[in-house]
């Protein structure tokens, strides 16, 4: 086997997230408003990239919070798993105002 036939992308791809409080374009892939009455919809595969924070310059995206569930916290108090950078083309205080975030299962 050719080792330069393959060509290694860091990052994984993590797909069974769900996004409560907004909608996600696919076509542009960014949030957008969420159509009326429906509060939770099911994230496209999302491809998580490791960078160290210093190195990290985005722009045009709202730092995600991503729960284990849709209560934010466990018994114990836990529950954030990690932020992810999605792309907006609305201000972050829209989507902190709706209470946007990702969570890992849909309850």
């Amino acid at each position: 086997m050719n080792p330069g036939l393959f060509l290694v992308s860091p990052g994984c791809f993590v797909s069974g997230l769900y996004l409560e409080g907004a909608d996600w374009d696919v076509e542009r892939g960014c949030l957008i408003k969420s159509k009326p009455k429906v509060l939770v919809v099911d994230l496209p595969i999302l491809k998580i990239i490791p960078i160290e924070a210093h190195r990290l310059k985005l722009q045009n995206t709202f730092r995600t919070p991503v729960y284990t569930t849709s209560m934010r916290r466990n018994a114990m108090g836990v529950g954030l798993v990690f932020e992810a950078d999605l792309f907006t083309s609305k201000h972050i205080s829209h989507w902190v105002l709706q209470g946007v975030c990702l969570t890992l299962n849909s309850d």
